[in-house]
């Protein structure tokens, strides 16, 4: 959000001046002036030249695609410590940037979406997990395995957990990964035995979502304070592609990331 109001703030000033100057300030020097190039002030010149360049990254940035990278471990093995990724912004609706106000509705969340939103408990906080309850939905956690409405979640362990990660646990409590389905669609998950995250039963309010993190023996998720359920207005966006992944000083860039769809 600050990052928003930067690039607001910009595209207001550089704009303002450029259209004071074209519209008042120009005239008046081109008809007391015999140098017809007319010689712009040096700050309206400027203006001029990033007003356009702050309004594409605006647009861009506001109403089509998002950067952001990843900071935890909370999504793995979909999403791993140092991932940079791009979010749609426009799946669930146009916003306005700093207010996010829908302008228009073009879709909605669906069950298995990853999602980044801005956290109820403070709201300059991003956070990603994935969609697992829609509104109405009864959710319900144990055992390591996912009720949605009294069905269980289809799911299947497929051994260890053999990729990048850091201070995972090891030995007898190393993570084992599973492919767990939702919305018709499969997803990796991550378990760690001796490890279990918080279960219960959880209503979803009309307007709100249920969020989960992949790695769900360790994500701070809509089962605990300070997340809950998740408003419809404080999502930012579908998570859809990794762009980079760097986790300095931990490990180097995983090249073979660049590309992939998030799923």
């Amino acid at each position: 959000m600050f990052i928003e109001i930067i690039l607001v703030s910009l595209a207001v000033v550089t704009g303002a001046i450029w259209g004071v100057d074209r519209l008042a300030f120009k005239p008046r020097r081109l008809a007391t002036s015999a140098d017809t190039s007319d010689a712009e002030p040096v700050v309206v010149e400027y203006a001029r030249t990033f007003f356009p360049i702050v309004l594409i990254v605006l647009v861009i940035r506001s109403f089509l695609f998002e950067p952001f990278r990843i900071p935890s471990d909370s999504m793995m093995p979909t999403l791993l410590d140092g991932d940079f990724i791009f979010v749609n912004k426009y799946t669930y609706g146009l916003r306005l940037p700093v207010t996010n106000t829908k302008l228009v509705a073009l879709g909605q969340p669906e069950r298995g979406d990853v999602v980044v939103f801005r956290l109820p408990s403070d709201p300059g906080t991003n956070f990603i997990k994935r969609v697992v309850g829609l509104p109405g939905d009864r959710v319900e956690y144990r055992n390591k395995q996912l009720f949605v409405n009294g069905k269980l979640a289809p799911s299947e362990l497929d051994g260890l957990y053999e990729g990048p990660g850091n201070n995972l646990p090891t030995g007898r409590n190393s993570p084992r990964v599973g492919y767990e389905e939702l919305g018709g669609v499969e997803h990796a998950i991550l378990l760690t035995p001796g490890r279990n995250g918080k279960e219960g039963v959880f209503v979803v309010p009309d307007g709100h979502y249920f969020l989960m993190g992949d790695n769900r023996d360790n994500s701070h998720d809509s089962r605990y304070k300070g997340v809950g359920f998740i408003p419809e207005a404080n999502l930012v966006g579908k998570a859809v592609r990794i762009w980079m992944n760097w986790n300095l000083p931990h490990s180097a860039p995983i090249w073979s990331r660049i590309g992939d769809p998030i799923s």
